[in-house]
């Protein structure tokens, strides 16, 4: 595993929307990250040139942007915390896809690990059992 840097809330969204972006389109371009984020351009080229520094991207300007290693494990592990949180509000709370969408984004950057880990083995277990019921 690689060495840990403490990154912010503002640093995980960034990371996991380049994630999501590469995952549909195979590229991550500052015009569908900045329309992503619902932010102009010219601030995703600011906030790039800071993930630059922490190692976890590579970017020129007009070129496409690309996770470093450690980024995009940080990405992998942000993307996959709002995957499991957004299933359980739904599978096992029945909250409305859209809202759970909106909620998972919002837990995912300030859940204590503990408690994640939790409800991902809760889920897991749920999900597993009610498949072998029906």
């Amino acid at each position: 595993m690689t060495t840990e840097i403490e990154i912010s809330k503002r640093d995980e969204e960034y990371l996991e929307a380049m994630y999501i972006l590469f995952l549909k389109k195979k590229s991550i371009r500052v015009k569908d990250l900045a329309k992503l984020l619902g932010v102009k351009p010219s601030s995703v080229v600011n906030y790039l040139k800071k993930l630059r520094n922490l190692g976890l991207i590579s970017y020129e300007k007009y070129d496409v942007i690309a996770l470093s290693p450690e980024g995009e494990e940080i990405a992998k592990r942000i993307y996959r915390r709002h995957e499991i949180i957004k299933r359980f509000l739904t599978d096992i709370l029945g909250v409305p896809e859209d809202i759970a969408e909106e909620d998972a984004c919002y837990i995912e950057h300030g859940i204590h690990e503990e408690t994640f880990k939790k409800i991902e083995e809760f889920t897991r277990k749920r999900i597993k059992n009610s498949k072998v019921k029906d």
